[in-house]
């Protein structure tokens, strides 16, 4: 039996299928995601081809453009189903359940990994693993990323920095935030040889 860390991540083809779904779900033009992302058309088709992988902070922007929430990026068709309906149990009468070895991460520009730690969707609320290998960070442009919510997160393993436009924390293991995620951030590991792993909570108002 695999261990989290064991799974294969999603390939590169098969998550920009699963972005390219959503945004036809959404009845986005191609060229509409380019504008709001502030990139090219050609730049948006590579990722949904898999030729180009996002990064954190790009992954974001996009689901944002088309409307739907990040989770959603992690159901991908194929895959079975979780037992229940968490976005629609009531307490005492039901539940869902994911095994650890059903939830492949999905790896993002930088080699950062991201696995949905909710075992399905939840109205309101995002659950999430992140993972920073040496050196990496949400933003391969040096963009602040703002989005909607509020997160709190918390580091399980390593140090991770959040940088906000005016000051710069520094989190180890055990410590925890929570921040509006419309402030400008930017989460990276600067260390030169330790990952960072941690939690986050997203809930939308």
């Amino acid at each position: 039996m695999e261990s989290p860390t064991d799974l294969e991540a999603v390939s590169n083809e098969r998550l920009g299928r699963r972005l390219r779904a959503l945004r036809t779900e959404s009845g986005k033009s191609l060229r509409a995601v380019a504008r709001e992302l502030g990139i090219s058309a050609s730049a948006v088709s590579q990722i949904e081809r898999g030729t180009m992988r996002p990064s954190v902070s790009r992954l974001i922007a996009y689901v944002s453009a088309i409307g739907a929430p990040l989770a959603a990026v992690f159901d991908m068709p194929e895959d079975k189903e979780p037992r229940g309906d968490a976005a629609s149990a009531a307490p005492g009468e039901d539940f869902a359940i994911r095994r650890a070895w059903e939830v492949a991460p999905i790896r993002l520009g930088g080699g950062v990994t991201f696995r949905r730690l909710s075992p399905a969707p939840t109205r309101d609320v995002e659950f999430f693993e992140s993972v920073y290998p040496p050196g990496a960070v949400s933003t391969a442009h040096g963009r602040f990323l703002k989005h909607e919510g509020y997160e709190v997160g918390a580091v399980t393993e390593g140090e991770l920095t959040i940088e906000f436009e005016s000051e710069v924390v520094t989190l180890s293991k055990g410590d925890s935030i929570t921040f509006p995620c419309s402030r400008p951030h930017i989460i990276g590991n600067r260390s030169g040889s330790v990952t960072a792993v941690a939690t986050w909570l997203i809930v939308h108002r």
